[in-house]
């Protein structure tokens, strides 16, 4: 029998700390962003922001960080935080014209610079490629479940604070190609986002499918943790299982709704027809000087 570590309070300390400089620092600069736009900055991605780091404390601060050692059911929520719902917030909080217009001038202008370097920019654009960010997500998820490495995050906190970072990493990844903050992402048709999505379950449903019907405890470590629950450890391992089927199930389908309605839209062949539209009446405002001095 292996027996599991708690980690102490210190951590969350310092991690509650990181998130509250964060939020500082995002809001400073989106308020300076709206006041130098008059207000024209949508107040929804502040509120998506805020409660993208909410989830993210809840994951790695608060008493259910104290939990993931006791009960595999909520490890995985953790999980489902991590990766599934704290990154999308945080991305949709992004806007097309970067927050760096909200910080002082020398550190936006250095943030500028660096991101618009060659090597940044090649860097880009390879880890925003939906196929590089769909297998890192799935790696992350399958790599860290295997027992071997699920117990280094319970065995050691350097491990246990690298899972968790990754999880982070690999969900932002994820969603940038779904949720696209920047101009620069990979202009890869929408329909396309849904066998993206699609894809990206059968990862999730083979884990979750093999925990919840699995008659065995997949992960000994927790058969020596106190019952508090009522719950077996197989029971427990059953619960995970088919919180992470639903849970991800959700989410993604309605990330596929929205991109499916959108597809759907009869305001979409409206909209391509206005370039197309707009440039005939350019040419003929070029063509005809009496008609642009009448205008």
């Amino acid at each position: 029998m292996i027996s599991h570590i708690h980690h102490g309070g210190s951590e969350s300390f310092w991690v509650s700390g990181a998130l509250i400089l964060a939020a500082f620092l995002y809001l400073r600069a989106w308020f300076g962003v709206r006041s130098r736009d008059h207000g024209n900055v949508e107040s929804w991605r502040a509120g998506s922001f805020v409660f993208g780091l909410l989830f993210i404390w809840i994951a790695t601060a608060s008493p259910l960080a104290e939990l993931d050692h006791e009960m595999l059911t909520a490890h995985m929520v953790q999980h489902l935080l991590l990766m599934t719902l704290a990154p999308p917030l945080i991305l949709l909080s992004l806007r097309r014209k970067p927050l760096t217009r909200g910080l002082p001038q020398r550190f936006s202008q250095a943030i500028r610079r660096t991101m618009r370097s060659e090597p940044m920019q090649q860097f880009a654009r390879v880890i925003a490629h939906p196929a590089f960010c769909w297998f890192a997500a799935a790696s992350t998820l399958v790599v860290w479940h295997i027992p071997s490495v699920f117990v280094l995050g319970l065995q050691s906190q350097m491990w246990h604070e690298a899972e968790q970072a990754s999880f982070l990493v690999a969900g932002l990844l994820f969603w940038w190609p779904v949720v696209r903050p920047s101009a620069s992402t990979s202009k890869w048709p929408e329909a396309s986002m849904l066998l993206y999505l699609f894809l990206a379950t059968l990862p999730c449903d083979i884990l979750s499918g093999f925990l919840v019907f699995c008659d065995r405890v997949v992960y000994p470590v927790f058969l020596s943790s106190p019952r508090s629950y009522g719950l077996s450890a197989l029971e427990d391992q059953e619960c995970a299982g088919a919180l992470m089927w639903t849970c991800i199930t959700i989410v993604y389908l309605i990330a596929g709704a929205i991109f499916t309605a959108r597809l759907l839209s009869p305001h979409r062949s409206h909209e391509r027809s206005i370039p197309q539209f707009e440039s005939h009446r350019i040419t003929g405002l070029h063509t005809d000087p009496h008609r642009m001095e009448a205008i």
